[in-house]
């Protein structure tokens, strides 16, 4: 906590201090305007999440989108890149200081003139760049959060009993009902999801965002989810931000399959397809992936030698303990795809993770990583919002 603290603080020193750089640099009274405003609305709106946040007042879901993209962008993107851009300037402004004061002096006629110089102008200019950059990207988000694909795969897995040579799964991961992700999206989802006509519906984690008060429309839409066979869902990190025992009591009672280091046997085309579900590893740090992989191997002791096993485990790390016991599918989340990518290898997905978007295999093991269909974070970057669709072929 005192970390978030610490991140938070750093956040509002660097408002102020860039409310009064970008006043300063505005060289006209209407740009110095929108900048105050632009500053005011973000500081105070950050200010107002958090205090709701903590308060659980809930206020901060009832903002409309917009705004609250708004706020995070420019926190977590605008604020950071000018920063690092205002420090890089800082040398070469410091350098052309030094240079004109050694420079011997020119005396100059002054000469009045309403029209502005390139320097006036560039100026203008930057004090404006944040908030119409942070505007743009805003406006960028918005439609996103109203997009979800469906991503398809054709699985060979070697040994597929032959019952299940063609079986579908639809995964739903990290829905994040909530603050950013609700009405339209969440409505596509559920339709989506439906026209599959999957034998089974799988949720890899995340139902919702971090508020409690989103987790009964969460769970009303994972019942509006039809499969022919099943549906089964995991928790997620941002499932235990408020009160894990809660959440994990009322997903519990809901009558939803709830897998919490827990298996179910499910009977798929007359054949048992064993769900193995892992709880949220709460350990960080450097000892996170041997913990995930300690707890994989628990879990798989209840493994039915007779069934066909499908492991389901929001951190996507899981795979290594999952790859080493032959398991034949992992299912996760957790990544989003990597949220801001430059391209398919550069971005936060491998910055973070051994494995961040789609397919991967290790021997005759694979592992399905979903981008996920909500956002804690408004905007994407080539990690567009998926349902998973898989096929499971025998080989």
């Amino acid at each position: 906590m005192g970390f978030i603290f610490t991140i938070i603080g750093l956040m509002v020193s660097l408002d102020i201090i860039w409310w009064i750089v970008l006043a300063r640099l505005a060289n006209h009274g209407s740009a110095r305007i929108v900048v105050s405003i632009f500053m005011a609305a973000m500081m105070i709106g950050l200010i107002g999440i958090i205090a709701a946040r903590m308060s659980r007042a809930g206020w901060d879901r009832v903002v409309p989108k917009f705004a609250v993209s708004a706020i995070f962008i420019w926190h977590f993107i605008g604020l950071g890149l000018l920063t690092a851009i205002g420090l890089l300037l800082v040398p070469i402004l410091l350098g052309q200081k030094f240079i004109s004061a050694r420079a011997p002096s020119k005396t100059k006629q002054s000469v009045k003139s309403n029209a502005w110089s390139r320097r006036d102008f560039l100026r203008f200019s930057g004090a404006l760049l944040p908030p119409v950059v942070t505007i743009g990207l805003t406006g960028v988000a918005m439609y996103q959060l109203n997009q979800v694909r469906i991503r398809r795969f054709v699985l060979p897995i070697a040994g597929l009993p032959g019952d299940l040579d063609g079986m579908t799964i639809a995964q739903v991961s990290d829905m994040h009902v909530g603050r950013f992700t609700k009405g339209e999206v969440l409505e596509k989802t559920v339709r989506l999801v439906n026209d599959l006509r999957a034998d089974l519906v799988l949720l890899t984690g995340d139902l919702i965002n971090d508020a409690l008060a989103d987790l009964d429309a969460g769970l009303e839409l994972t019942r509006r989810m039809e499969a022919r066979f099943g549906v089964a869902i995991i928790e997620g990190n941002h499932d235990l931000i408020e009160n894990p025992r809660e959440f994990e009591s009322r997903v519990r009672a809901s009558g939803i399959s709830f897998l919490l280091d827990e298996s179910i046997i499910v009977n798929v085309r007359g054949f048992p397809v064993q769900l193995l579900g892992l709880r949220w590893t709460r350990v960080y740090g450097e000892r996170r992936d041997a913990a995930i992989g300690a707890e994989v191997k628990k879990l798989l002791e209840q493994q039915n030698p007779d069934a066909f096993p499908i492991l389901l485990a929001h951190h996507p790390h899981a795979f290594d303990a999952a790859a080493e016991a032959q398991m034949p599918l992992t299912l996760s989340g957790h990544t989003h795809g990597g949220q801001l990518m430059l391209n398919e290898q550069l971005g936060f997905g491998p910055a973070l993770f051994r494995y961040w978007s789609g397919l991967y295999e290790r021997g005759a093991s694979k592992l399905i990583v979903s981008n996920g269909v909500g956002n804690w974070f408004p905007l994407r970057v080539n990690a567009p919002a998926e349902i998973i669709h898989l096929t499971l072929r025998r080989t």
